[in-house]
């Protein structure tokens, strides 16, 4: 496996593994992970965008000729009420083809991700998990991650 950045060639199939991960999660809650009209190419535009972006740390898992996963990661200031010590990573968009691929392929998106984040001068990565994703959630906590907040959704 090699962990390496992503190219614009991959987007197709970071999508196609985030389309995925999006069933999955639309079977936790329905509303939020509701798909939107044309998802394919939208995310393709806004996966092309993050790739040029001077803040984001794009990475992929590759085995053979194959994406196993993908980590995006936005390095960022905390909001002014919080101070952590410095810049924030934040990794919203994290996923693997597999959930028994968490453990390895996923173990080393995330390592990698850290490392270049701190290398950025990151103090502290957020990563966004689904509540009931528990296959990422172990992996998130044998990493030494704790949680610091859920979002709780209700229809309006």
């Amino acid at each position: 496996m090699q962990i390496r950045h992503a190219i614009e060639a991959d987007i197709p199939h970071m999508v196609a593994i985030a389309e995925t991960k999006r069933v999955e999660y639309e079977g936790y809650s329905p509303v939020f992970w509701r798909e939107a009209l044309d998802t394919p190419p939208k995310h393709e535009r806004y996966l092309q965008a993050l790739l040029t972006g001077t803040d984001i740390i794009a990475l992929v898992a590759q085995v053979g000729n194959s994406l196993a996963g993908f980590a995006i990661g936005a390095l960022t200031t905390a909001p002014f009420v919080y101070n952590p010590g410095g810049p924030v990573c934040v990794v919203d968009d994290f996923a693997v083809t597999m959930p028994e691929e968490w453990r390895v392929v996923g173990d080393a998106l995330l390592a990698a991700m850290s490392r270049e984040a701190q290398t950025r001068g990151a103090v502290l990565l957020v990563v966004v998990c689904a509540q009931r994703d528990q296959a990422k959630r172990v992996l998130l906590q044998e990493a030494g991650c704790s949680v610091a907040s859920e979002w709780h959704v209700k229809p309006l």
